[in-house]
């Protein structure tokens, strides 16, 4: 800035114009001119960054703001937050500081949400039930693990963290802005479901509780959508971790079911409690619907903070690389870990523990289809998601649990872009009429029908047998995959030679009076049926790309995976698929 004054301004004058002005420009220099002077009296150089005290201070509004704000945030009555030690959980606030650190939200939304419908009414924070601060839902942005994130939490201190209008309208609202931004999403759920009492102006509505799962819908694929369960999620409130990709349940805390005990109890005359009814073991054990149980809310911070680090913030980035960690297990041991009887258990971990990173096995549904396995891990950083067949359960054959979950699994890494390894080890779909009844021909559809839409790069490993529709489930060669490796021990029929030789040669076998020669022939049969499904017979004609000793495994995959990085497919012109 540029300042002229007259001819007969001294020094100090100077000085003083130019202090003063500094306090009201935005250019770092001030330079004062005196008369026609073509040079500067005076060369003030001004601090932009310092700050410009004053007399002013907050005034008696501000303050009264300021105990306004408080009052929200010390939630529903006293009394309900001293419940909440009995069983075993945070106040709301105080699991936000957990999860986000004491500045790690950014910001809240519709901290004033229905205030004028209580506050007047309603002062004491110790006693009045009709205290609904935030409405009982607050949300916002933070900062999670350095990725910023959407967030909802319910306060279970009003009126059991129920659902009522405006607090529907601030996570619709949340909901809305992540699918314009792209950031993930964490629901904090604690909700005993929507206020029966107050259900005009929400319940129906277009933009009412209903749109909650059609915005969950409109998210899903998007942007990861992760929620963690810290009480009974009952009715509407239950579906919001069902839709979500992730449900984290909490060890003698979460529950979640489509009505409570008592409404159970009108309605079929069942009387059974929470945990029975809905608790972590009934959705990690049977539903399917949890991922994961936590010990504590901590436990389930962890676990999040896990998980996402395999997830890109949305569809259209690629999940994040680390850094390279040898596996936990050396590769040169892989072959010594699988049998060479195809009928031998053995645990398939053994195998996934010498090809991942170590520390990046992260499995999800432990307890859910046992017979499968489906976690995340990363190849020289690179994250991958994993299908593998448990031979310790079951033989690995695939049964309706088990194949539901697999293909869950493989839909939500095709929709977050994350490459597919399958390490294959069974004796094929489960037969029988149990689960013929229980729709293993439908849920194995379901598992086929995922491996074949799924675009992003899948390495398939032939481990050892690769019997019947198995190997169509776990990508074998006709299913697209980038490639498909044998190890010595891998085989690839429509069923084994024990039963191969029984459904071909029964009659043939049963001719043979003397059993010395029916034992000799029946191996001789045996023998050339195993010829013929050999991994060896698979690389010759071509079926299969390579045969590599397994102590390669891993730079084999490793290779693969990075050189198809940026593989495109191509999908038929359609709105979309009719397997569901």
């Amino acid at each position: 800035m540029d300042v002229h004054i007259g001819e007969s301004a001294t020094q100090e004058e100077a000085s003083a114009i130019a202090s003063a002005l500094s306090e009201h420009t935005d250019d770092d220099e001030i330079r004062v001119f005196v008369g026609d002077d073509d040079e500067p009296l005076l060369v003030r150089d001004v601090n932009l960054t310092a700050p410009i005290d004053d007399d002013l201070g907050p005034t008696d509004r501000e303050q009264r703001l300021r105990e306004e704000i408080a009052d929200i945030e010390a939630g529903g009555p006293q009394k309900y937050k001293d419940r909440l030690g009995d069983q075993n959980k945070l106040f709301v606030r105080d699991r936000l500081d957990l999860w986000f650190g004491g500045d790690g939200i950014a910001f809240e939304d519709g901290k004033f949400a229905a205030f004028d419908d209580w506050h007047e009414n309603a002062p004491d924070a110790d006693e009045d039930a009709s205290r609904t601060p935030g409405d009982g839902l607050l949300t916002g942005a933070a900062d999670f693990e350095g990725r910023d994130v959407h967030w909802m939490a319910n306060d279970f201190t009003v009126k059991a963290g129920s659902m009522a209008g405006r607090g529907v309208e601030k996570f619709l609202r949340m909901q809305q802005r992540a699918l314009k931004t792209g950031q993930p999403v964490l629901y904090l759920m604690d909700s005993s479901g929507g206020r029966i009492d107050q259900q005009t102006g929400f319940f129906a509505n277009r933009e009412g509780i209903g749109k909650y799962y059609y915005n969950h819908s409109m998210l899903s694929g998007r942007v990861p959508q992760i929620c963690v369960l810290y009480g009974p999620c009952i009715a509407g409130a239950a579906y919001t971790p069902v839709f979500a990709d992730f449900t984290i349940m909490v060890e003698g805390m979460s529950a979640m079911a489509i009505a409570s005990p008592r409404m159970v109890q009108m309605v079929t005359g069942e009387d059974i409690d929470m945990q029975d009814l809905g608790g972590p073991q009934v959705h990690a054990e049977h539903s399917g619907s949890a991922d994961l149980v936590a010990k504590d809310e901590e436990h389930a911070r962890e676990l999040v903070a896990q998980l996402i680090t395999y997830l890109p913030d949305n569809s259209d980035e690629s999940p994040p690389m680390a850094e390279s960690k040898p596996p936990r297990k050396p590769p040169k041991g892989i072959d010594a870990v699988v049998p060479e009887a195809p009928n031998e258990p053995y645990d398939m971990e053994r195998v996934i523990e010498r090809v991942v990173d170590h520390g990046s096995y992260f499995e999800l549904k432990p307890d859910y289809g046992k017979e499968i396995i489906t976690a995340f891990g990363r190849v020289d950083g690179r994250p991958v998601g994993i299908v593998a067949n448990q031979p310790d359960e079951r033989a690995g054959a695939i049964f309706p649990d088990a194949a539901d979950k697999a293909a869950d699994f493989v839909w939500t890494c095709d929709a977050y872009d994350i490459p597919l390894l399958y390490l294959c080890d069974t004796p094929g779909f489960m037969a029988g009429s149990g689960v013929e009844k229980e729709g293993i021909l439908e849920k194995g559809k379901k598992m086929i029908y995922a491996t074949s839409e799924a675009t992003v790069p899948k390495q398939s490993v032939i481990v050892r047998k690769a019997y019947g529709a198995g190997i169509y489930a776990m990508s074998g060669p006709a299913y697209d995959p980038e490639s498909v490796i044998g190890l010595p021990a891998g085989e690839i029929g429509i069923m084994g030679p024990e039963a191969a030789i029984n459904a071909v040669y029964a009659n043939r076998l049963a001719d043979i009076d003397d059993p010395e020669e029916r034992a000799e022939t029946e191996q001789q049969l045996r023998e050339e049926y195993r010829e013929d499904i050999d991994i060896h017979r698979m690389a010759s004609e071509v079926v299969i790309d390579e045969i590599i000793p397994p102590s390669e495994l891993r730079g084999e995959l490793a290779a693969r995976f990075e050189f198809y990085e940026g593989v495109e497919k191509d999908r038929p012109s359609k709105k979309h698929g009719t397997v569901f």
